[in-house]
C-alpha cells in the first residue's frame, strides 16, 4: 500500500535561521514558521486569530539559501514531511517533538524582506514612462493592411 507524508505552510519566519554545519560540511538550517487562522468567538462575536508555530529543518543547498535570505519576518512558502522524535531533557522527563524536514521552499514577498537592498519606489508599483508626443497627422503611416485569414482579431497570447 502506498502512503504518502506531506506538508505544505504558509507563513511568516518567526525568527532568524541558526545555521550550522557538519563535520562532513553539511548545512542545516533551523527556524520556525507561523500560521494563522481567524474565526469569530461565539460568546463575544469578535475575530479571533489562533497562530501556530511549526518548527522546521533545511538540509544543503536549501539551508544555505535560508541563511543568506531568509529573516524574521519573511514569507515563506515550504513543502515537505513531518518527522517526529523523542528526547530526555535535563530533568530526566521525556519530550516529544515533531518538525517539517523541508524540500521545496518559495521565498515571497518584495526583494526587500529577503535581505536585499529594497528597490526603487518601495514596494510601490512601478508606473511606465511617459510616451514622447505623437508626430502631426501629416507624418504618420497608415498601418499595412493585413490579409484577410479569419484569424486577425484573435490575440497572440496563447494560455497554454
Amino acid at each position: 500500500m502506498a502512503s504518502v507524508n506531506k506538508v505544505i505552510l504558509l507563513g511568516n519566519c518567526g525568527r532568524d535561521p541558526e545555521i550550522r554545519y557538519l563535520p562532513s560540511g553539511q548545512a542545516i538550517a533551523s527556524l520556525s514558521i507561523a500560521t494563522s487562522t481567524r474565526r469569530k468567538d461565539k460568546n463575544t462575536g469578535e475575530s479571533v486569530e489562533d497562530t501556530q508555530w511549526h518548527r522546521v529543518t533545511f538540509y544543503d543547498r536549501l539551508a544555505e539559501i535560508v541563511g543568506e535570505y531568509v529573516k524574521k519576518g519573511t514569507p515563506l512558502y515550504v513543502e515537505g514531511r513531518l518527522k517526529y522524535g523523542k528526547y530526555t531533557d535535563q530533568a530526566g522527563v521525556e519530550k516529544y517533538t515533531t518538525d517539517i524536514i523541508v524540500s521545496e521552499l518559495q521565498l515571497l514577498g518584495g526583494r526587500e524582506g529577503r535581505g536585499e537592498p529594497p528597490s526603487e519606489g518601495g514596494s510601490a508599483p512601478r508606473r511606465a514612462p511617459v510616451a514622447a508626443a505623437a508626430p502631426p497627422a501629416a507624418s504618420r503611416q497608415a498601418p499595412a493592411q493585413r490579409p484577410a485569414s479569419g484569424f486577425d482579431d484573435m490575440d497572440d497570447d496563447i494560455p497554454f
